[in-house]
């Protein structure tokens, strides 16, 4: 190679990480517009009523890659194991709608960042990857973020909290497991999870069901839209850069919410929150960071010749 393909390399390089990091940003900025505007709904319908709908429209949204994809469907790898993780992804989901509509939408966020420490520490119990003590120190660390920003007394641990602890718990065995399933296309995955949360808003939404009017019916499309949107723009990232690169931008999640919970919710979080919040991310970046440090320290293997 020579030294100016090699420069128009690096160039184009640094081109696709900037741009994975740009869709990575895009993608939070929609998924939390998704749940703020989640948490408008389910103001006036029951969750059970979003996640019918929402689904519904993501489907209608899916089905030209599902019909070009179809023949994806007819091999399900570990059927038992894909049926876990659809139970586990409408579990996590209808947990964060139903804790915001007790908490400020920060709140739901925080608990939620503990995910991928959760992820982490899951990692080394169930996949038998290595963590060494940096990492489960920064596991601790993280949390204590939860800890203080769940401010410990009778009244913080109520349900609505303990309900957003359980379906962040629940993202990060969802996240476990989808790296289980990695073989399996992603059209496959994304529409098993929105069937998972049709037939869950199929049993629950006829309880309190309140018609839509037209103008609302368009506020449960816009959900649908947003989450497809969101998808899309996170796989593109993660072709276009190392996940060790676009991955700790999740974390930009916490300023959104904060954001949307004050404009639209009038949510002012408390110095706990945002000093939980603060320890959680810092945990968080450290673990990201220590990984991408570890794979490059792998020595490169070369294969023999022939």
């Amino acid at each position: 190679m020579t030294m100016l393909s090699k420069i128009s390399a690096d160039a184009g390089n640094r081109s696709a990480a900037l741009a994975g990091i740009a869709l990575m940003l895009i993608a939070i900025w929609m998924f939390s517009f998704g749940d703020a505007l989640g948490k408008f709904i389910v103001a006036t319908y029951s969750v059970g009523q979003l996640l019918l709908l929402r689904a519904a429209a993501s489907l209608v949204l899916l089905s030209p890659a599902i019909w070009q994809n179809r023949a994806a469907f007819r091999t399900i790898q570990r059927p038992g194991l894909q049926l876990v993780r659809v139970t586990l992804s409408t579990v996590e989901v209808a947990a964060f709608f139903a804790a915001s509509v007790y908490l400020p939408l920060a709140d739901v966020i925080t608990y939620y960042l503990a995910a991928p420490i959760f992820v982490t520490a899951a990692s080394a119990l169930f996949l038998g990857e290595k963590v060494g003590w940096r990492r489960w120190s920064a596991i601790m660390v993280g949390f204590v973020g939860v800890m203080i920003a769940l401010r410990p007394s009778t009244q913080a641990f109520s349900w609505p909290a303990m309900i957003a602890l359980a379906g962040s718990a629940s993202f990060a065995a969802l996240m476990i497991i989808t790296r289980s399933l990695r073989g399996t296309p992603d059209v496959v995955l994304t529409t098993a999870q929105f069937c998972g949360t049709l037939l869950f808003g199929i049993v629950v939404a006829p309880f309190g069901w309140i018609t839509p009017s037209l103008p609302d019916f368009g506020l449960f499309v816009v959900a649908g839209c947003i989450s497809i949107g969101a998808a899309m723009c996170v796989n593109r990232s993660l072709k276009l850069a190392p996940a060790s690169v676009v991955t700790p931008y999740q974390y930009t999640m916490i300023i959104w919410a904060v954001i949307f919970g004050y404009v639209v919710f009038g949510d002012v979080p408390s110095v706990a929150m945002l000093v939980g919040a603060a320890v959680i991310i810092l945990a968080g970046l450290y673990i990201f960071l220590r990984e991408r440090d570890l794979i490059r320290e792998e020595p490169v293997v070369v294969p023999p010749p022939g």
